[in-house]
């Protein structure tokens, strides 16, 4: 079978590797996942498609033919960062690993087409709470993850150079928030998801939803809501009330798992500029403008 990368992965490694990284892995893709399939002696069904953007997804049989999927991540994506957070939860609140070695982790079978998008804001919501929830656990006294402040110092100066003078008063919001949120004295250190919203939340067997796709690190639990507060941007922007309907929810998810609000905006605020100016960067204008203008309401 050939395992030809979904246009989704090959934009999103782009734009956050660079080209020349992304292509040369990329071009090496279809050998890495015959190899990592025939090591496993698994059956092929079908790549998993839009799929996400940081691996290759490929549902599979086991030798015995129990469903698993085999997800292929490259180095430069920190898979074993990834191998670690699983393994410490123990599916727990999170898709279970079932083996992982050489880039490759084969994972507990999900039902990749029905995530917690699907359900109603409301419940989606709810849903997600109660999930995250489950994911915020102490880490090991030598766990090894990048901390919050480690991950976004690189995003920081990221922002500092942003060319677009129409963005300089959100970047300067951003980075201040960020600066005052680190410097507020000492923060938590919890093993958290690193980006978690509702479509890294798919259905389950084993139980009703389970999360996906992380990108682990610690630090304080406000930082990890920060996406799950801007899901379906698309509809909030469009909406009359989305501004005040976005504070609602900050207010929401900062009662129903007793966080700071002051805190989650900070965050909320400082994650969707640089999502935004990474966006604007790509090209993707229509994303930036949409981030951008939820920042303004932070």
């Amino acid at each position: 079978m050939a395992f030809e990368p979904p246009q989704r992965l090959v934009r999103t490694l782009s734009e956050t590797y660079g080209e020349s990284v992304a292509g040369e892995w990329l071009g090496q893709l279809p050998g890495i996942a015959q190899e990592a399939v025939e090591r496993r002696e698994l059956t092929v069904e079908r790549v998993v498609a839009p799929g996400g953007g940081s691996s290759l997804v490929v549902l599979v049989r086991r030798p015995d033919g129990a469903p698993a999927a085999l997800k292929v991540v490259p180095p430069f994506a920190a898979p074993e960062a990834e191998r670690a957070a699983l393994t410490h939860w123990k599916g727990w609140g999170s898709v279970e690993l079932i083996s992982g070695s050489d880039g490759a982790l084969l994972l507990e079978r999900l039902h990749t087409e029905t995530s917690l998008r699907s359900l109603p804001e409301a419940k989606s919501l709810l849903e997600a709470a109660g999930t995250v929830r489950k994911l915020w656990v102490e880490p090991v006294a030598d766990h090894g993850f990048e901390t919050v402040a480690e991950r976004t110092a690189g995003q920081a100066e990221t922002l500092l150079a942003a060319a677009d003078p129409q963005v300089v008063p959100l970047v300067t919001a951003a980075l201040d928030a960020r600066e005052e949120l680190l410097g507020a004295g000492p923060a938590e250190l919890m093993l958290l998801h690193g980006a978690f919203r509702q479509g890294k939340v798919l259905s389950g067997d084993r139980t009703p939803w389970l999360a996906v796709g992380p990108v682990p690190l610690v630090g304080e639990r406000a930082y990890d809501l920060a996406t799950l507060v801007r899901d379906r941007v698309e509809d909030l922007v469009a909406a009359a009330s989305g501004a005040s309907a976005t504070r609602r929810r900050v207010n929401k998810l900062a009662d129903s798992l007793d966080i700071d609000g002051e805190r989650l905006r900070g965050w909320t605020l400082f994650r969707a500029v640089e999502s935004g100016v990474r966006a604007l960067e790509a090209g993707r204008r229509q994303d930036a403008e949409l981030l951008l203008e939820f920042a303004g309401w932070m």
